[in-house]
């Protein structure tokens, strides 16, 4: 599920239920100060908590996933799970088709070919139902210029069905620095806060699925520690994190397992220690060296 208005391609991209392209989505709109109580009202009619989560349920599986813009192939049958409380790190060249997978597996893009399951329920045939699942932040948040950042918080809690969500918004504004930001209006946000207050939406209703797309690139030192230890907390208590990034020591530092891709195939799937058996003479090579190895010669061409 997502919530921001939109972004650079006009299209939803925080985290809160969204439409395909074929549907309605939400919009940046000229609320006044005040909360959209119209826009909330409508949510809580369709909106339904999920029950806590089994761990080592698997909560994401993505089967034969392709994709094809203008006659070049973004995907190329990709097949994955992410278990309940596991964080898998997504890594990839530029082009790799990293953010085509995650908006897919969103559900911002429209399945082309195969099938994403999250919860169990099939994305294209039970779109709403999936989406109620999941939260995704994108590398670049676009809130709604108009409403606050305790008013984007109330928003989501609307969306997903929170019902007592005023303690829960207090700690993720505490946690993630905005605590004097929350009368500031979503377009008076620098990048760096925009960040910020993307994951205390998608942390709100403490999702079973959690998607994450460069989720530190405009934080600062402090801002990436707290957002990294959240990370952490948040699938410790069973929330599935499928985590992109180029940050590889981040990825080493959180992730169980591992998928790389480049040019949009599945190049490897697994732990650390996996990926330096598979590689010959790897020894203890760190993430960085695997994927240079990995990767040579699959970086997207000029």
């Amino acid at each position: 599920m997502e919530i921001f208005g939109r972004d650079k391609q006009r299209e939803s991209n925080g985290p809160g239920p969204v439409r395909n392209a074929g549907g309605p989505r939400f919009r940046a709109c000229p609320f006044p100060s005040s909360p959209a109580r119209h826009l909330i009202s409508r949510a809580m009619e369709t909106a339904s908590p999920s029950g806590p989560l089994p761990p080592r349920e698997s909560v994401l599986s993505v089967e034969g996933l392709g994709r094809t813009y203008d006659g070049r192939r973004a995907l190329e049958a990709l097949s994955f799970e992410v278990e309940a409380g596991e964080i898998v790190g997504l890594v990839g060249p530029n082009g790799a088709g990293k953010t085509t997978a995650l908006r897919s597996i969103a559900g911002i893009l429209p399945i082309q070919e195969g099938r994403v399951r999250v919860c169990g329920h099939d994305l294209a045939r039970a779109e709403v139902a999936a989406k109620r699942e999941l939260a995704w932040v994108p590398d670049d948040p676009q809130p709604f210029d108009a409403l606050t950042v305790e008013e984007h918080l109330e928003f989501s809690a609307a969306l997903y069905g929170v019902g007592d969500w005023r303690a829960r918004a207090e700690q993720l504004l505490r946690q993630f620095e905005l605590l004097e930001k929350r009368g500031a209006l979503g377009g008076e946000l620098s990048r760096g806060m925009r960040q910020k207050l993307a994951c205390a939406q998608a942390w709100l209703p403490r999702p079973r699925l959690l998607l994450l797309d460069e989720p530190l690139s405009g934080l600062d030192p402090r801002g990436i520690r707290s957002a990294r230890e959240a990370i952490q907390e948040l699938a410790a208590a069973g929330t599935a994190v499928l985590l992109s990034s180029h940050q590889l020591e981040l990825i080493e530092l959180l992730a169980q397992r591992i998928l790389i891709l480049a040019r949009g195939r599945r190049l490897f799937l697994g732990t650390l220690a996996e990926a330096r058996a598979t590689l010959a003479g790897a020894g203890e090579r760190s993430l960085e060296e695997i994927f240079l190895a990995v990767t040579e010669g699959t970086a997207e061409e000029p």
